[in-house]
C-alpha cells in the first residue's frame, strides 16, 4: 500500500501518462489490480444471476442472445469429412447424421441444437459444460455415445484448495502438477433447483477427458468464463426503470383527474359528499363558491427517445451485438450503415464460431465419435490405428449468410470466380454445403432431367447449349452497369411530374 501511494505521488510529480495520474479527474478512479480469476470467483455468480433475471425479464436481452445464438450456429455447425474416399465418406456423413439426433442425453433436441444452447450459454454465463456420457450397446443408439449439457453454476466458483502432491484444485478444476486438467467436482444437483431431492453440495469428480469445457477467454490464465453482460448489466437495469417510471407517468398524464374546491363546510364534521364522476360530454354544474382544477403531470418531452436511442447504442457495443439485431428497430439504419455494422458483426461471429465453437466443441465431439464409431463397429475405416490424423481431418461449415443484396452479391461472387480469386468449393463451402456432395446432385439432376427431357436452366445462360449472352435474353451481367441503370431510373422517378407518375 505504501508501496503504490509512492509510485502514485512520483508519476503526479514526474507527469508521463495521465491515464495513469491521480489528478482531479482521475481522482475517484480507483482500478483493481486483481488477476481476472480472483474477479471471477468473487462475482461471476452474481453476474450470472443477474444476466438470467435480465434475459428472463428483459426484451432487449433476450432479443440479444437469441441474436447471438442464431447467428453462431443458425442451423447448425456441420462436419465435411476429408477422407479421399467417396463411398466411405457419404457412409461416415450418413452415420453422423443419423447420430446427431440421438445426441442429447436429455433427448430434447438433437446435436445442432446443442450447438445452439451451448452458444447462448456461453454468452449469457461465459461458459458451459458438456459431459460426455458413453453408453451400453443394448442401449440401442447408432453410436454408444451421448452429450449431457451443465450450467456454469454446476461446478463451484469457491472450490479452491491443495491436494496431496503436487494437485490442486482452482474454482472446481482439478490440475496436475504442471498445469493440465486432469478432473471436474461437479455439483450432483444445481445449486438453484429446489425441485431436485438430491443433497446439496454434494460434488461428483469426473476426469478431464468426459468433460468439454466451453468459454471465451478474454485474458491470459483465466479458468472460467464470464458473462457478456457482465459490462451491460448495469445500464439494461437502470434503463429498464427508466422506461417503468416515463410508462408510470404516461399512465398517470392518461387519466382525467378533478379537483374541486368549495368554501368551508358551516359545520366542519358534516359529511362530505361522494365524488363526482364525469363522462364524456357531460355537462357538470358546480354549487355557488365551488371550483374545478385540473393537475398538470409533466411529459418526458423530446429528450426520451434520443435518450433511450444513445443508451441502447452503449448496451449493443457492450453486448457486440448490433443496434438492430438488439431491438428489432430497422427505422434508424440506412442500407450503407447498416450492411457496414453487419459485415462486422458477422466478422465477429465467424471468429467466435473458429476459435469457440469448433475449436473447442465440434472437434472434440468428432473426435470422440469417430472413435467410439471404429470401436463399436458402427462404420469400417481399414487402418483406423495408424491413420487415425487422416481420417480425423474434418472441414466444419458453419450456415450460409443470408445475402444482403442478392443480386449484386451473387453477381460480385460468380466475378470473383471466374478471375480465380476463390474457388467453387470455397464459394460452396461458405453457405455452409460441402461441394462434392453438390456436385454430385448436381450432376444426378441434370441426368434426371435429361432422361426425362426436362431443362430448367435460365435461357442465355452460359450453361445453356442454345448459347447467347444474357444480355440478349434482356438479363444484365455487369453489376456496374445494373447499378447506373437503377440510379438513372431512380432519377427519372425523381424529376418526373407527379401527374406522370
Amino acid at each position: 500500500m505504501v508501496l503504490d501511494a509512492f509510485r502514485a505521488r512520483l508519476g503526479s510529480i514526474i507527469g508521463g501518462f495521465d491515464a495513469a495520474q491521480s489528478h482531479r479527474r482521475m481522482r475517484g478512479f480507483r482500478a483493481t489490480r486483481a488477476h481476472v480469476n480472483t474477479l471471477i470467483a468473487a462475482s461471476g455468480e452474481t453476474i450470472t444471476a443477474r444476466a438470467r433475471w435480465l434475459v428472463r425479464n428483459n426484451g432487449y436481452a433476450a432479443n440479444a442472445v437469441d441474436a447471438f445464438a442464431n447467428h453462431v450456429v443458425g442451423d447448425g455447425i456441420k462436419p465435411s469429412s476429408k477422407i479421399s474416399d467417396a463411398a466411405r465418406k457419404e457412409e461416415l456423413q450418413k452415420l453422423w447424421l443419423a447420430w446427431t439426433d440421438e445426441a442429447d442425453a436429455e433427448g430434447l433436441t438433437d446435436f445442432f441444437g446443442l450447438q445452439r444452447r451451448a452458444a447462448r450459454e456461453v454468452f449469457l454465463a461465459g461458459e458451459v459444460f458438456l459431459r460426455i456420457r458413453t453408453r451400453r450397446p443394448e442401449d440401442g443408439l447408432t453410436v454408444p455415445m451421448q452429450l449431457q449439457m451443465l450450467p456454469s453454476e454446476m461446478l463451484p466458483q469457491d472450490m479452491t484448495r491443495a491436494l496431496p502432491g503436487a494437485g490442486l484444485i482452482r474454482q472446481g478444476i482439478e490440475f496436475d502438477g504442471i498445469g493440465r486438467r486432469v478432473a471436474y467436482h461437479f455439483l450432483r444437483r444445481h445449486p438453484g433447483d429446489m425441485t431436485d431431492p438430491g443433497l446439496a453440495g454434494e460434488t461428483v469428480r469426473v476426469p478431464a477427458s468426459e468433460v468439454i469445457h466451453i468459454l471465451d477467454p478474454v485474458e491470459a490464465g483465466q479458468l472460467r468464463g464470464v458473462s457478456r453482460f457482465a459490462a451491460a448489466v448495469v445500464k439494461l437495469f437502470t434503463l429498464d426503470l427508466y422506461d417503468d417510471a416515463e410508462l408510470e407517468r404516461k399512465k398517470t398524464a392518461a387519466m382525467f383527474a378533478m379537483l374541486i374546491t368549495s368554501p368551508a363546510p358551516e359545520t366542519a364534521l358534516d359529511p362530505a359528499e361522494d365524488d363526482l364522476e364525469v363522462e364524456p360530454g357531460q355537462v357538470v354544474r358546480l354549487d355557488p363558491g365551488e371550483d374545478v382544477t385540473t393537475p398538470s403531470t409533466p411529459d418526458s418531452g423530446s429528450t426520451y427517445e434520443p435518450f433511450q436511442y444513445r443508451t441502447l447504442l452503449q448496451i449493443g457495443a457492450a453486448l457486440g451485438v448490433p443496434y438492430g439485431y438488439l431491438t428489432g428497430d430497422t427505422a434508424k439504419g440506412n442500407f450503407s450503415n447498416t450492411r457496414i455494422a453487419l459485415v462486422d458483426f458477422r466478422r465477429r461471429i465467424s471468429a467466435f464460431q473458429h476459435s469457440v465453437m469448433v475449436y473447442q466443441l465440434c472437434r472434440a465431439v468428432w473426435t470422440r465419435w469417430m472413435d467410439m464409431a471404429v470401436l463399436a463397429g458402427a462404420i469400417d475405416l481399414p487402418g483406423y490405428t495408424t491413420e487415425r490424423r487422416q481420417y480425423l481431418a474434418c472441414d466444419w461449415l458453419p450456415t450460409k449468410w443470408d445475402w444482403i443484396d442478392p443480386a449484386k452479391d451473387a453477381a460480385a461472387e460468380i466475378l470473383q470466380i471466374e478471375a480465380g480469386l476463390k474457388s467453387r468449393t470455397q464459394a460452396i463451402a461458405e453457405r455452409g454445403y460441402d461441394a462434392e456432395q453438390v456436385d454430385r446432385e448436381i450432376a444426378a439432376e441434370r441426368k434426371r432431367e435429361a432422361d426425362l427431357g426436362l431443362d430448367f436452366r435460365r435461357p442465355g445462360s452460359p450453361a445453356q447449349a442454345a448459347g447467347g449472352s444474357s444480355a440478349d435474353q434482356g438479363g444484365e451481367t455487369d453489376p456496374d452497369k445494373q447499378d447506373q441503370r437503377e440510379n438513372d431510373e431512380g432519377e427519372d422517378r425523381e424529376t418526373r411530374p407527379a401527374e406522370d407518375e
